[in-house]
């Protein structure tokens, strides 16, 4: 049975795995914070009243189109934009363009910077791959204004960052949700994790301070995953509630 996304694709191992994956949302959820389009997620109020929640419904539908046979990943995406299509109808406006490709970009950029980060450098040619698999996903979506290849994205995604990115009340507001789901600690892990993840523009607009002492914790970290001490270090730093889920997260 044909799958959307191809079982020898890089993009399956860094969906795979739930260490990479919590990494790509604590970046996307610094991009989310400082989107100019971001009173879009608060209209709904979905995103404000349990931002955790709402990351684990993301990955939901991300893991559902990656892992999925071609004719569910499409109806999955297909599902994705009726919803959005929905909340355009409620509020009598439209998402602009550029905000559904911010998300495509966040998804790739960090797809990347995760698995590099908690993993390897990747080649050109994976990196191109995973960008192929999100830009395919933007096509069946019906974006508009897409990259070609991989070096055109790069070019787009620095765009991206210098036009679509600000520091609002909304971005104020929804860090203070964060704190208040994660807690001081879980919080206080997030925005160093953030501080090493994201790019340089997006670090500077929400003055993350400077937290490398996180990066002798993450090659410690790496270390303990051959010796299976992660799971235990999940169990203390992510809340219960959501244990179920980010066990789901690795798929063997």
């Amino acid at each position: 049975m044909r799958t959307f996304v191809a079982k020898t694709s890089i993009v399956r191992q860094i969906w795979g795995n739930a260490d990479t994956v919590l990494f790509i949302f604590a970046g996307a959820a610094a991009e989310f914070a400082l989107n100019k389009a971001v009173d879009w997620l608060y209209y709904t109020g979905k995103l404000p009243a349990d931002p955790l929640d709402r990351l684990f419904s993301t990955v939901a539908y991300s893991r559902s189109i990656i892992f999925a046979n071609e004719d569910v990943a499409l109806q999955a995406i297909n599902k994705i934009t009726a919803i959005h299509q929905g909340v355009e109808k409620s509020r009598g406006a439209q998402i602009p363009d550029w905000a559904y490709r911010d998300v495509l970009f966040m998804l790739i950029d960090y797809s990347i910077r995760s698995f590099e980060l908690l993993e390897r450098k990747l080649t050109l040619h994976e990196k191109q791959d995973v960008f192929d698999v999100f830009y395919r996903m933007g096509q069946q979506m019906g974006l508009k204004e897409l990259p070609g290849c991989y070096s055109e994205w790069l070019l787009a995604r620095q765009y991206h960052l210098a036009q679509n990115m600000k520091k609002s009340d909304f971005t104020v507001d929804l860090y203070k949700q964060y704190k208040k789901h994660l807690g001081f600690l879980r919080y206080n892990i997030v925005l160093s994790v953030q501080y090493v993840l994201v790019p340089r523009r997006v670090k500077r607009l929400l003055s993350l301070s400077n937290k490398d002492w996180i990066k002798p914790v993450l090659y410690l970290y790496k270390n303990l995953r051959h010796i299976n001490l992660t799971d235990i270090i999940k169990n203390m730093l992510l809340p219960i509630k959501y244990k179920q889920q980010i066990a789901q997260l690795n798929v063997r």
